[in-house]
């Protein structure tokens, strides 16, 4: 357990700038919308993203979709993607971040899947999670894998900020 906190803290100390902030800046000076759809995050993106002041003129929708059904009738993920490659994959992301341009219109989407932990399969270890992000008709999907020693609520914190600095990447800060 004590890794886990030096690693915490180093990080922290690496990231001392809020990464919602960053963003927050780019989004209102580009008058962009963003919405978001959450598995393994649990709407902790959505919460970061609304932590700014004045956060109403650029987040659009967030939807937590933690379900497969959630998936399916809300983002429309087929069914098909579902039980050929689960919800924890690269394909199911990138349906994701699909369903949710069409429901939301919004300019920029970020989609998370993932296992959080602490249980996890013999293929899908915890600290693995997809990111999706879509923004100028183009789709990014990243994979991430962390250290699956985290406790579940700081991976969640983890999986957020992946997600964000992917958000900041494709945006080109």
């Amino acid at each position: 357990m004590k890794k886990f906190f030096l690693n915490l803290k180093a990080f922290l100390k690496r990231n001392n700038s809020n990464t919602q902030e960053k963003i927050a800046k780019i989004l209102l000076r580009n008058a962009i919308k963003i919405a978001s759809a959450e598995s393994c995050t649990g709407g902790l993106i959505s919460s970061r993203l609304t932590d700014v002041a004045g956060s109403s003129a650029y987040v659009h929708a967030n939807f937590v979709t933690y379900s497969n059904e959630a998936k399916q009738k809300i983002l429309n993920v087929s069914a098909e993607t579902l039980s050929k490659y689960g919800a924890v994959s690269a394909q199911c992301a990138a349906e994701m971040a699909q369903g949710l341009f069409k429901l939301t219109n919004a300019d920029i989407v970020i989609c998370t899947t993932g296992v959080a932990g602490p249980s996890e399969s013999e293929e899908k270890s915890a600290g693995l999670m997809f990111a999706a992000c879509g923004y100028n008709n183009n789709i990014t999907v990243k994979e991430y894998k962390l250290d699956r020693h985290y406790n579940r609520k700081n991976m969640k914190f983890m999986f957020s900020e992946k997600a964000l600095e992917l958000v900041l990447a494709i945006l080109g800060e």
